[in-house]
């Protein structure tokens, strides 16, 4: 189904798993700070109403999403978490940057994962423009936030 026509961040919250005694980490990314703190707000809101304590909710800033896996990497070599979410926004410049940085980021998340056999979670916005990240981030079309908080709580009830 097409992104226009659908909010991408509702959820029958009844089918997603609780979080209860799990613990959870985020890594965010400083660049984009006005998107990315949307991101994460509706992160720690969703894990909170499934149950996660706030003390069990780990926080990490780096400061782009290049730095996202190198982060989690980190993150899960200071404790067991249950899942790590990784929060970013990269929007499309004049040049390939863009291409290259969201290549890089999306086979870091997800080598991290297979090397830590641990779920680590995409939850990086790759934009067009600032008003689509705006409204993927708690706008018209949800917050990925809130999705990468969702997707963490299934992948970690396996």
């Amino acid at each position: 189904m097409s992104t226009a026509l659908k909010n991408l961040s509702s959820y029958n919250m009844d089918e997603v798993p609780t979080g209860k005694g799990g613990i959870f980490g985020i890594v965010v990314s400083e660049w984009n700070s006005e998107i990315t703190n949307s991101l994460l707000e509706g992160a720690i809101e969703t894990l909170k109403a499934k149950d996660v304590e706030e003390k069990d909710i780990y926080i990490q800033y780096v400061p782009g999403s290049f730095e996202l896996p190198l982060g989690a990497s980190k993150l899960l070599d200071k404790k067991k978490f249950d899942a790590v979410l990784c929060l970013g926004c990269v929007i499309q410049g004049e040049t390939r940057h863009f291409d290259f940085i969201c290549d890089a980021v999306a086979n870091g998340i997800m080598t991290v994962s297979l090397k830590k056999d641990i779920p680590v979670i995409f939850g990086v916005l790759t934009t067009n423009t600032q008003e689509q990240a705006i409204e993927r981030s708690g706008g018209k079309f949800g917050n990925k936030g809130v999705e990468a908080a969702i997707t963490a709580l299934k992948m970690a009830s396996l």
